[in-house]
């Protein structure tokens, strides 16, 4: 059997990304042929990324693109396993390369974009990487005529799109500023689904001090009570984040707009979290050797 050399094993690890006891391993089994390796390796990475993809991945970033003319934007969720590899150059590379094909793409069909080279490039990076990888949502945001979409992120885990008639792309950024801060609900009150407006109203009634209230009265107090719910969760009503003296509509109309709505994106909400006991873990992986 030919002697596989550090200099081989180097060309197949910068040609692959991969570990290189992985890459000194293919190429024993090919007796040093690296394009066979190469070929062996890539017919092998959708079965190791298929092995990882039943872990939970409710860690990542949130990315945005906005047209230059603010005429739409879109927003990503990217999703790894740990915040750690979520900081790894390499996964915000793809994170940030996964935006612009659904920028350019104009699309919210996660399927339909990361299928071919896209979905190639993940199972790349899970094997590369050693954690589940995926896209969990996209948003395509749209201003009509005259309008404009503005972004902001915090920290990689909270996007945030705002559409808004008119004003500037500095103004539509303040205000999705504030709604990453602040999270509201909706965007108007006329926006409050009704349902949650009757939870709100039967949490009130069940509250101690309306307790043997007239009817009439009791009905004025869960009406004053639900217009305070509703300023406090729409974001035009909320005083603004950097001037509590106005609200954001208020902010918004002197510069010369009005919002639309917009649209909230947080890494991993939703998703069912599994608590990994990592000492644990490493503990049983030492015992299988």
């Amino acid at each position: 059997m030919a002697a596989i050399s550090a200099s081989q094993v180097k060309e197949l690890r910068e040609r692959t990304g991969l570990g290189m006891m992985e890459c000194k391993k293919a190429l024993t089994e090919t007796g040093g042929d690296i394009e066979v390796a190469i070929e062996n390796l890539r017919k092998s990475s959708g079965l190791k990324a298929a092995k990882k993809a039943d872990r939970i991945a409710a860690e990542g970033v949130v990315v945005t693109r906005v047209a230059e003319d603010g005429s739409y934007g879109v927003m990503v969720e990217i999703n790894s396993e740990t915040d750690f590899v979520a900081r790894d150059d390499n996964f915000i590379a793809f994170a940030d390369k996964i935006a612009e094909a659904f920028f350019v793409a104009k699309s919210e069909d996660v399927a339909a974009v990361m299928s071919g080279e896209l979905e190639t490039a993940r199972e790349q990076l899970v094997q590369k990487i050693g954690e589940n990888i995926g896209v969990r949502r996209a948003v395509v945001v749209n201003a009509a005529d005259g309008g404009l979409v503005g972004a902001y992120v915090h920290g990689g885990r909270i996007g945030v799109l705002t559409v808004l008639t008119g004003g500037s792309s500095e103004v539509a950024k303040d205000v999705a500023m504030h709604v990453a801060a602040i999270n509201p609900s909706v965007a108007h009150p006329e926006n409050m689904p009704q349902a949650e407006l009757d939870a709100e109203k039967a949490i009130i009634l069940a509250q101690p001090d309306m307790a043997g209230k007239p009817e009439q009265i009791a009905e004025k107090m869960v009406q004053g009570r639900l217009k305070k719910y509703l300023a406090e969760n729409s974001l035009t009503e909320q005083p603004f984040v950097k001037d509590p003296n106005q609200t954001v509509a208020e902010f918004v109309k002197a510069a010369g707009g009005e919002v639309v709505g917009f649209t909230r994106f947080e890494v991993g909400e939703g998703i069912e979290k599994e608590e990994v006991d990592f000492a644990k873990e490493v503990m049983e992986q030492a015992g299988r050797r």
